[in-house]
């Protein structure tokens, strides 16, 4: 089968990439398999200055899934760029960076450092619920959505993607508005704002009370908002939210994403990212399908 795609720009040589923030930047799972078998290594979130993160504890394993807080602990876009980038480099991968910031100039400051570098696409994460300044703050709202992307426009030429969240009343809304301010690709969705109780403490399992719920528990809700985004933009979209193996990308791609990224699975089974692209190519040889695109957005719903 056919497995090449393309994400508003960014040539993937199959439709299986990482979300950011459970794979690193790739170093972290290379000794598991080849990581130049992905179409794409999407790093850790990098701000303009070194964040510390957020109290501990900061993960909880739930039902179906795991909550965290991790806060977007990153030692910043220099010690990125002297560091992380030279060892991705190396390797036969497009790289997607994602672009974390309190503030519109510091979203538009960490691009046009990483301008500078051998970065193949940018994810501008708009969405995390994990942060006081900035993050979901700029997803739950079309306006500010739009201003960042704008503003992350400026700087480059490269492919941008916008990483939206699902915390919103209307998930459409943000799309077309990230969409109109040059945004050439989505991805979605990002955890699901939950929370964890210890009943024996009283006390909330997070030290920030509230985190991301992720995997297979919030599948559902992913598979929805991209079917829905699907209808109403016209960019590619990069599906993520529960994906544990092969089947459930095949789902997301015939809901209308046109690329995938294994999150929570990478912490179950360190080989779900390469598991998944070998599962896409035996279930097209089962199937009988030369080119994934047949899979893309080719859901059949009863009129």
């Amino acid at each position: 089968m056919k497995m090449n795609v393309d994400i508003g720009g960014l040539q993937m040589k199959n439709p299986v990439t990482c979300a950011s923030g459970t794979f690193g930047s790739g170093r972290e799972f290379a000794d598991f398999f080849d990581i130049t078998r992905l179409g794409a290594v999407t790093t850790k979130g990098v701000s303009l200055e070194p964040w510390e993160g957020n109290d501990t504890p900061r993960m909880a394993e739930t039902a179906s899934g795991m909550l965290n807080s991790i806060g977007l602990q990153n030692p910043g876009v220099e010690a990125f760029c002297a560091e992380t980038l030279p060892w991705i480099a190396e390797r036969d991968v497009p790289v997607i960076v994602n672009v974390s910031g309190h503030s519109e100039d510091e979203y538009a400051q960490v691009i046009a450092r990483l301008e500078e570098e051998a970065v193949d696409a940018y994810e501008i994460n708009i969405s995390c619920p994990n942060v006081d300044a900035g993050g979901m703050a700029f997803g739950c709202d079309a306006k500010l959505a739009a201003s960042v992307v704008a503003a992350c426009r400026a700087q480059t030429g490269r492919p941008l993607i916008a990483k939206l969240t699902p915390n919103v009343t209307d998930i459409c809304e943000i799309a077309r508005s990230c969409v109109d301010a040059g945004c050439d690709a989505l991805s979605l969705i990002n955890t699901v704002l939950g929370m964890a109780i210890d009943a024996q403490r009283r006390r909330p399992k997070l030290a920030r009370v509230t985190g991301g719920l992720s995997g297979p528990a919030i599948k559902p809700i992913a598979l929805r908002d991209v079917y829905e985004v699907h209808r109403a933009v016209d960019v590619p979209l990069i599906g993520m939210g529960g994906i544990m193996c092969a089947e459930d990308a095949v789902e997301f791609l015939l809901a209308g994403a046109t690329a995938v990224a294994v999150g929570t699975g990478n912490f179950v089974d360190p080989d779900t990212c390469a598991d998944v692209v070998s599962g896409l190519v035996a279930y097209g040889d089962e199937h009988g399908i030369d080119d994934i695109h047949e899979l893309i957005g080719g859901l059949e719903v009863d009129a």
